[in-house]
């Protein structure tokens, strides 16, 4: 089971860390990725920046030593899946290749099964 980050989302995830002192004090700082229900296409993402695991996160991968965390219920709906960075002329933000994705909708930030 794996969510892997592109080289482009590494570097952005190292920017943010290194821009936010609050996360940077931590000593170790983890990505959570998960899911929700919502979204127009049923479920929507999660992304989050902590220095805290709960009792039911399992790190899913380790890249550049950005540690990615999930519980065990967002991982079947997101093993797989690849998390870039795009910074384009239409927007700027984290786009996720899901292969579990049957649709997603325009926006890029929900999907469904």
């Amino acid at each position: 089971m794996k969510v892997t980050l592109t080289k482009t989302a590494r570097k952005e995830i190292g920017k943010i860390i290194k821009d936010n002192t609050k996360l940077e004090d931590n000593e170790q700082t983890y990505l959570r990725v998960g899911v929700r229900g919502g979204g127009c296409s049923g479920f929507s993402y999660i992304l989050d920046l902590t220095g805290n695991l709960k009792d039911n996160d399992q790190i899913v991968s380790e890249q550049d030593g950005i540690k990615v965390i999930c519980d065990p219920k967002s991982l079947l709906y997101i093993d797989g899946t690849e998390i870039d960075f795009r910074d384009e002329v239409m927007g700027r933000g984290f786009v996720f290749e899901n292969p579990n994705a049957t649709a997603s909708c325009g926006c890029g930030s929900s999907f469904a099964v």
